[in-house]
């Protein structure tokens, strides 16, 4: 290598490490969005503390109120959870007077208790069902049934005159198995709580919208003082699990493990035009999350189960969710040939109230507007109800037997009779 060359590489890796070393700078000198918003808007440390613990507690409790079968049987992880809510709320005391009637509201509401109540309640239902121990606890049980009795075989073989060749396989299998069972454990826990979700939000509505009502005070409370700062609310995204809620702006949503995931910002009062973004912050003014927006078939399946009906008069049921049969039922819905119902609504089910209801996902009662007799394969016969529009923009549906005493084909039972 020639002189010139030499020079020229040590001038290019010097180079180079001038641009790593500038890039790391940069890095190290990029501002948290904490301290942008604080600098460009001219708003106290901790005011921004004040909305940023706030919305710690909304979506706690919202995540606790839509999931709580993530919660059963693991009470230290919730009572950290609660011990942060409780030290937060009790900071709301330093606040306005808005802050200090939140306070009031959080105890009057008992809002503690009833978290543990709900708790209590969901893993009754699991224990009803088979469930007694977290999924991670099934788990790490079923590991190391299968590992531990690997590891005795590798070891007692290791003894042995046997072909090292031979030990690849069980090696592989000792691997394997832990994926396996995890996927298998995660696949069944899955379901279930797809299965029970609805049997759990209807034995603890009230409790459920006593925390929700509670939530929606604390965004709207988080939004006034927002407005009152004159900050720019689109600037402003954070994550809930439902739709219950008024004044925020829906950005994107998102489905994790069967969980969907709603992104949103606060809504500006009607009329009020947006405030303006600092030149340095529009990196922050689009969504986070941008994933287009697929076509896809309806999932929101309500089947009416111990169903008490005769004579396609129905007495009682209850509503039971059935998201994992979806692609089922949209099958057996594209296979059949509707009729209008020579009965309305208030015929078929004259008990259809609060205490015996259809609900949507997001809580409120269904009210129905249409119900058609579906007709599969000219050989069996079901209702098939169609709820209006909810405000959350969700349509729901709900399939029922026309009489207790309706044979049912084998390949259907799964739907109706599980």
């Amino acid at each position: 290598m020639t002189e010139n060359e030499k020079t020229i590489n040590k001038n290019e890796k010097s180079s180079e490490e001038q641009g790593a070393k500038a890039k790391r700078l940069r890095k190290k000198k990029e501002k948290p969005r904490q301290q942008s918003l604080q600098e460009a808007l001219g708003i106290d440390v901790k005011e921004i503390q004040d909305i940023e613990e706030k919305l710690f507690i909304a979506r706690f409790l919202d995540y606790f109120s839509e999931d709580t079968l993530d919660f059963i049987y693991k009470d230290k992880g919730t009572d950290q959870y609660v011990k942060k809510v409780t030290d937060k709320v009790a900071k709301l005391d330093q606040g306005n007077e808005e802050d200090k009637l939140l306070k009031l509201s959080f105890e009057d509401k008992n809002l503690i208790t009833t978290i543990y109540n709900l708790k209590a309640n969901a893993e009754s239902v699991a224990q009803n069902k088979g469930i007694k121990s977290s999924p991670d606890k099934r788990l790490r049980w079923l590991s190391l049934a299968v590992t531990v009795p690997l590891l005795g075989l590798v070891f007692i073989l290791s003894f042995l005159n046997i072909d090292i060749i031979f030990l690849f396989p069980i090696l592989c299998v000792f691997c394997i198995i832990p994926q396996f069972l995890r996927g298998y454990v995660l696949k069944k826990w899955f379901a279930f709580k797809e299965e029970n979700k609805n049997e759990i939000y209807t034995q603890n509505r009230e409790d459920i919208m006593l925390i929700k009502s509670f939530i929606g005070d604390l965004l709207n409370n988080i939004r006034a003082k927002l407005l009152q700062e004159e900050v720019p609310l689109q600037l402003i995204k954070f994550v809930l699990h439902s739709r219950d809620y008024e004044n925020l702006k829906l950005l994107n949503t998102k489905n994790i493990r069967g969980l969907t995931q709603y992104y949103y910002s606060f809504e500006y009062p009607e009329g009020m035009e947006p405030f303006p973004i600092p030149e340095n912050l529009k990196q922050y003014e689009q969504p986070d999350f941008q994933e287009p927006q697929k076509e896809k078939t309806e999932k929101n399946f309500i089947v009416l189960t111990e169903l008490k009906a005769k004579d396609g008069i129905i007495k009682s049921f209850v509503p039971t969710l059935r998201g994992d049969l979806a692609e089922k039922i949209n099958q057996v819905l594209n296979a059949s040939q509707f009729s209008d119902s020579p009965k309305e609504v208030n015929e078929i089910i004259p008990n259809y109230s609060n205490e015996m209801a259809i609900y949507c996902l997001c809580g409120e009662i269904v009210e129905i507007a249409d119900v058609q007799i579906s007709k599969w394969k000219d050989e069996f016969e079901f209702y098939l109800f169609e709820g209006k529009e909810c405000k959350c923009g969700e349509t729901v549906y709900a399939i029922s037997l026309m009489d207790e005493s309706t044979s049912v084909p084998e390949e259907l039972k799964d739907i109706f009779l599980r």
